[in-house]
C-alpha cells in the first residue's frame, strides 16, 4: 500500500509545485483569426467586413453589436472601437479553387484541414491562413497579401 516503513518518500511526492500556465498554440490562434468572427465567435461567412485593426467580422455580426445598445450588455472589447458600419469595411475575397470545406457534407467522419485556407491571394496564390500578411484597400475592399502589394509597388487596385 505504501508508506507502511518499507519505503521514504522524496520531497517532489509530496510536496506540489506551482502550476504551469497553459500556453495557447500559436498556429491555433492564427487559424481562429481566419476562421471565425471576432465577434461573435461563429464561421466566417459572407459578407465580411474588416476594421482598421485588421480584425475579421461577419457583417451580421456588426450590424447586431451596433443595434444592441441596451445598459444591461456589456461592450465587447474585440469590437469597443467601432462606433457605426462606416468603420468597417466589406472585403472582396478570392475563393481558393482548392478548397471543398463547406462543399461537403458534414457528418464528423472527415478530416478539416486547417491550413487549407478558403480565400487566397488573387495576385500570387498565397493561402489566407495566418501563416503570410494579408492587406485590404480601404476604398475598394480588395484583399491582398503584402508579398504581392510589394512586387506590384502600385497605389491603384489590382482588379
Amino acid at each position: 500500500m505504501g508508506c507502511d516503513g518499507g519505503t521514504i518518500p522524496k520531497r517532489h511526492e509530496l510536496v506540489k509545485g506551482p502550476r504551469k500556465i497553459e500556453k495557447v498554440d500559436k498556429n491555433a490562434e492564427l487559424v481562429a483569426r481566419w476562421y471565425y468572427c471576432a465577434l461573435s465567435q461563429e464561421k466566417l461567412r459572407r459578407p465580411i467586413v474588416a476594421c482598421e485593426l485588421g480584425r475579421l467580422y461577419n457583417k451580421d455580426a456588426i450590424i447586431e453589436f451596433l443595434l444592441d445598445k441596451s445598459a444591461d450588455k456589456t461592450p465587447m472589447e474585440a469590437a469597443s472601437h467601432i462606433k457605426s458600419i462606416k468603420n468597417v469595411t466589406e472585403l472582396n475575397l478570392a475563393d481558393n479553387p482548392a478548397w471543398s470545406g463547406d462543399k461537403e457534407s458534414i457528418k464528423g467522419d472527415k478530416y478539416d484541414d486547417l491550413q487549407s485556407a478558403r480565400f487566397i491571394c488573387p495576385v500570387v496564390g498565397l493561402e489566407m491562413n495566418g501563416r503570410h500578411r494579408f492587406c485590404f484597400l480601404r476604398n475598394c475592399g480588395c484583399v491582398f497579401s503584402e508579398r504581392a502589394l510589394k512586387e506590384i509597388k502600385s497605389e491603384v487596385c489590382h482588379k
